[in-house]
This record gives C-alpha cells, structure tokens and sequence, in this order.
C-alpha cells in the first residue's frame, strides 16, 4: 500500500505542493484527483472539511493541513530539516506564505467592485511588505536554505508562480520582481529535473 492524497483536479496550490513533494523525493504514492463534482463529498471526509488530505497506510486518523502533510513528506524523505531550530524557521516560511494565500483568499467571493478596490490595496501595502520580510528570511540560496530544496520551496515555488502568473485580478505580475531571492528560488525549482519531469508528464 502507499499513501493517497487527496486534492482537486487542478495543477494548483496546497495540493500541487504536496504532489511536487512526493515527486521531488521520488516516493511512490496515490495522486487522488477530485473532479468539482465530488469535491464536497471527499471534503467531508477529511477532518476539517478541507483538502488537501492525505492518508497513510497503517495509520488511522487522515493527515489533514498541507503544512502538516508536507512537513511529513520531508521528514519521511530528507526533504526537512533534522535540526529543530532549522525545521522551525522552514515552517516559519510555510505559514508565511498560507498569510498571504489567506489575505488575498478572503477577497475571491467579493464584488467586483470591492474586490477591485480591496486587492489594489493589498498589491499596494500588504504584498511588499510580505515580499520583503519574506527575502529577509531567505539564505543566498538557490533554494530557501542553500544548494539543495526542501519542501518549503514547493511553497515558493507555488505562491510565487501564483503571483506573478497573471491569474489574480487586481494584482501586478511584477510584484515580487523586485525579490532577487525569491526569484530566484523560484526559478530554481522551477528548472529543477524532477520538477522539470513532473510537468512533462502532460
């Protein structure tokens, strides 16, 4: 047996990280792809009414948040720190990028209007100051932490392709441009063989 996650059918977000994870350790596991029709019914299955979730063979309770699943690939496959105070600062990096999947997250299911106004603002004050304080915490790389990645970098990667891919209204492709670290790491990942590998898989 091997383990299952399960996400939405998309290329996106917490679940893709989660799948790159897996893939960039070379672990086998169950990519399970929820088509929209069946979304609510897997998510009820999860313990927070969420995805992505993550079962593993002989354990009885499903993994849930994809900050705790990660941190689980990475432990299981070298892809985390061993050292305390090392692991703590990745994770630290992981829930700074959930803030501002969140800040903007809150904004999806407004008007038009408010939507407009309100992601102008964040584009405008918040997300500088994210990029910022996230190129602050950052080694001089390639990667988050040095030569090699990490599963925090399946997060950069993520949030940093989310940003500046032109998919979220109201929000410059360039916002990040100024972030030589992040950028980078990015771009890392990005070209990374595996990862490489992932996506030509079609």
């Amino acid at each position: 047996m091997k383990p299952k996650l399960t996400y939405f059918d998309a290329p996106v977000s917490r679940g893709e990280e989660c799948r790159l994870a897996f893939w960039l350790a070379g672990a086998d596991f169950e990519d399970n792809r929820v088509k929209a029709a069946d979304r609510a019914a897997e998510a009820a299955k999860t313990p927070f009414g969420g995805m992505p979730a993550l079962e593993i063979p002989g354990k009885p309770v499903i993994l849930a948040q994809s900050n705790a699943i990660l941190v689980y690939i990475g432990r299981e496959h070298g892809l985390h720190p061993k050292d305390h105070y090392e692991a703590a600062r990745h994770e630290a990096m992981m829930g700074h990028i959930e803030d501002v999947r969140n800040v903007i997250g809150a904004t999806i299911r407004m008007t038009d209007d408010e939507k407009k106004r309100v992601r102008e603002d964040i584009a405008a004050n918040y997300l500088p100051r994210w990029a910022a304080s996230a190129e602050r915490y950052m080694t001089d790389g390639p990667f988050f932490a040095g030569a090699t990645p990490h599963v925090v970098d399946t997060k950069i990667f993520m949030i940093v392709r989310w940003l500046t891919g032109g998919k979220v209204d109201h929000i410059p492709t360039e916002i990040v441009a100024g972030q030589p670290k992040l950028m980078r790491a990015h771009d890392a990942f990005r070209d990374h063989p595996r990862v490489q590998a992932w996506y030509a898989r079609g």
